[in-house]
């Protein structure tokens, strides 16, 4: 018999639903206060108001089309602003169907019993995604390896045709049929009904983005912040530059001001910080400019590239400026390192700690004759070597002064549950140098 304590939603809800009521409230009041992530400094309370959120929502909804067919499967935190407004309020606008999944560690198994069509996450899933794909490819064959490849250019090509930026070219021709060997393969795993992926709250590789649009899966970068509510801009599917965030939302005013920062105008700025006059007077100027940090530029169309952030940039002692993220996503597109931070600021070269992924470790470590088990091994020197050697072949195309000569390897992975990632899989920067200040330094006195 069934256990009487365990009911169904479908059996604890009532048939319908009672009469609406009318809040009385105004469209400006406090709603919410939502916490940064604290990536690079304290978390701040973002106040946001009714109008923020429903404002912003419903400007999303005007890009991006939603229907009452469509079903969300909801990962990300509920305290996250993306998904409170993309995959909370906007579905409930569209009358669409939100399914929540059970964990990250299970989302596979959930993208398959649900069966989403869209999605929206962070750049990290998509990554993982993408890094499972090539180390599953390195184990197969140079034929099977060469169709996958075809697959993605032919996909592609399709997609720049489509998007009106690429005549037609002979690949095309064989697209259908990898189409159903490849392609529609991948889009099985991801439940086989995915007619839309959204990425935001960092930026999205480009290979990343390459691989699943040409695989046929549609997946569009957009751009916001916690203090916007948090969309700014984002790609349409009729409108895609993957190496854009896309143009600004309906009602929202963009432009670049010194240092070539991000200002942002519109109904989504926040009121202001939860007691921190100091902190709003700083971001929120007079004439109603939200200061983002962030740098960009506005190209044709009014799309917008995000091209660094003021805060992030690492300055060597030799002046050069790096900005780290860009090196640390093209380190975590080879599957063997799941994280990378890469530091070295005021000192004359960089370096990088990195977190190898733990399924793979084995396998290297026997390849270097080396025992897994043993913390020692991540020290040898052969092993460092080869390491480093793998960091360079994914940095080949960065200029010479942004090149890593020192690594250290690590097993523990940054996680929520140890205070070195945020619930959105942001690292922070400032705990992690904290945590490793010792293995940092000794990279740096190696150096005669």
């Amino acid at each position: 018999d069934a256990d009487p304590r365990v009911v169904t939603a479908g059996g604890w809800l009532p048939a319908s639903g009672g009469a609406l009521s009318q809040r009385k409230g105004e469209p400006d009041e406090l709603a919410t206060i939502v916490y940064t992530s604290g990536t690079t400094g304290r978390p701040k309370g973002v106040m946001l108001s009714h109008r923020n959120i429903l404002s912003n929502a419903h400007a999303s909804l005007t890009a991006i089309d939603c229907y009452l067919e469509d079903v969300f499967l909801s990962f990300l935190p509920l305290s996250h602003s993306l998904e409170r407004t993309g995959g909370y309020y906007l579905p409930m606008m569209a009358g669409s169907t939100v399914a929540f999944a059970r964990s990250v560690s299970q989302l596979a198994d959930d993208l398959q019993s649900v069966g989403p069509t869209v999605l929206i996450a962070v750049p990290r899933v998509f990554e993982r995604v993408y890094g499972r794909m090539m180390a599953e490819l390195q184990g197969r064959s140079a034929a099977a390896r060469s169709v996958f490849r075809t697959a993605i250019r032919a996909g592609w090509r399709r997609f720049e045709r489509e998007q009106r930026r690429a005549g037609w070219h002979p690949v095309l021709l064989v697209w259908p049929i990898l189409r159903r060997l490849v392609a529609d393969r991948v889009l099985a795993k991801l439940g086989g009904r995915l007619r839309i992926a959204v990425s935001g709250g960092a930026a999205l590789p480009n290979e990343v983005a390459r691989a699943f649009i040409g695989l046929g899966i549609p997946i569009v970068q957009g751009y916001g912040l916690t203090e916007t509510s948090p969309v700014v801009s984002v790609n349409r599917l009729a409108g895609n530059d993957p190496e854009s965030v896309g143009p600004p939302l309906r009602g929202i005013e963009v432009r670049i001001g010194e240092a070539d920062e991000l200002l942002v105008r519109g109904p989504c700025n926040m009121l202001g910080y939860w007691n921190n006059h100091a902190s709003t007077a700083r971001v929120l100027d007079a004439e109603g400019w939200l200061h983002t940090g962030d740098q960009g530029r506005i190209g044709d169309r009014g799309y917008l590239y995000i091209t660094g952030r003021i805060k992030d940039i690492l300055v060597l002692s030799n002046g050069e400026k790096v900005a780290p993220a860009d090196l640390e996503m093209a380190i975590a597109l080879d599957p063997l390192f799941d994280q990378a931070l890469v530091v070295g600021e005021g000192r004359p070269f960089l370096s990088a700690l990195l977190v190898l992924n733990a399924e793979l470790w084995n396998g290297v470590a026997r390849e270097h004759d080396l025992n897994p088990e043993r913390v020692e091994s991540l020290s040898d020197p052969r092993l460092r070597k080869d390491m480093l050697k793998r960091v360079r072949e994914s940095l080949r195309k960065f200029p010479g002064y942004a090149k890593i000569r020192r690594v250290t390897l690590l097993l523990e992975p940054w996680c929520v549950e140890n205070g070195l990632v945020t619930p959105t899989l942001k690292v922070k920067r400032s705990e992690v140098l904290d945590r490793y200040r010792s293995q940092v330094e000794k990279m740096y006195d190696l150096e005669a």
